[in-house]
């Protein structure tokens, strides 16, 4: 099935997303043709919005985006996928924290948005680096990660480790890295540079509830990432990846498998 893309009525091409990369970005989830984790999402769109100082309309409640979805993509007959929706300003105003807001909103089907997709290689990158300031936690326009997604896929690579300027792991392009050694799940914190992320929150809030690994939230140094067992991305853009490869060490993928198997039961 081909992506759903529909905007705002007040959609305006010429507008400050594309002008100036003036824009937030906030996934929300459909599985088995129901919104999931969509409070979460939608209180993570409202604090994405805020640290941008964008001008949030009163109608941009949860009932209005539950509303919108349901009519544009569940009834469009799309069972299982991750909506992006993208929010910007538009150039109308001369204040802009005044300027009307926009929204572009495309979906992308998937099987499964909680099943763990196919192998994925991992390399380092070394020639830049993530911030770890107030807007690096969220979603919006990125050039590292545009020449990172090059550089990965002319190096025939899934992703890359990303770096802070303090040489420690941030993330991934797409996505937050959890490193799994013995029962411990190691997550880079977000004072490192890492997303937050309503969907990866969800899963350790559950890993953490029901005691299937001690949760860590640490500063790794990158050779770090060689000691994991077991490596698992969580994208809010793409999905799920259980890391098989990085350089000539390969990952077990089992436990990984198993502890997401019960986080996806909860759900049906």
């Amino acid at each position: 099935m081909e992506k759903i893309i529909f905007t705002s009525e007040n959609f305006q091409p010429q507008n400050r997303a594309f002008l100036f990369g003036d824009a937030v970005k906030v996934s929300f989830f459909v599985r088995n043709s129901q919104l999931i984790i969509a409070e979460e999402s939608y209180f993570f769109l409202m604090a994405s919005m805020r640290k941008m100082r964008m001008n949030i309309p009163l109608t941009f409640t949860l009932d209005f985006f539950e509303e919108l979805f349901q009519e544009n993509v569940i009834n469009k007959g799309i069972s299982d996928g991750i909506i992006q929706v993208l929010l910007f300003r538009n150039s109308s105003a001369e204040l802009l924290e005044k300027a009307e807001v926009s929204f572009y909103v495309e979906v992308d089907p998937k099987n499964d948005v909680l099943a763990i997709q196919g192998d994925y290689e991992l390399d380092l990158i070394k020639e830049i680096n993530v911030n770890t300031n107030l807007l690096s936690n969220i979603r919006v326009h990125c050039p590292e990660n545009t020449y990172a997604a090059i550089y990965a896929k002319e190096n025939d690579l899934d992703d890359l480790i990303l770096l802070n300027p303090n040489k420690r792991i941030a993330r991934s392009i797409f996505g937050n890295l959890l490193f799994l050694e013995g029962n411990v799940i190691k997550i880079p914190k977000q004072s490192e540079g890492a997303y937050i992320s309503p969907l990866m929150e969800n899963f350790v809030t559950f890993v953490h509830k029901n005691n299937l690994a001690e949760i860590q939230e640490v500063e790794m140094i990158a050779f770090e990432s060689q000691k994991a067992e077991e490596i698992l991305v969580i994208s809010d853009e793409k999905g799920i990846f259980a890391v098989n490869k990085i350089r000539n060490k390969t990952f077990d993928k089992t436990r990984f498998e198993g502890i997401v198997g019960q986080w996806k039961d909860r759900f049906q």
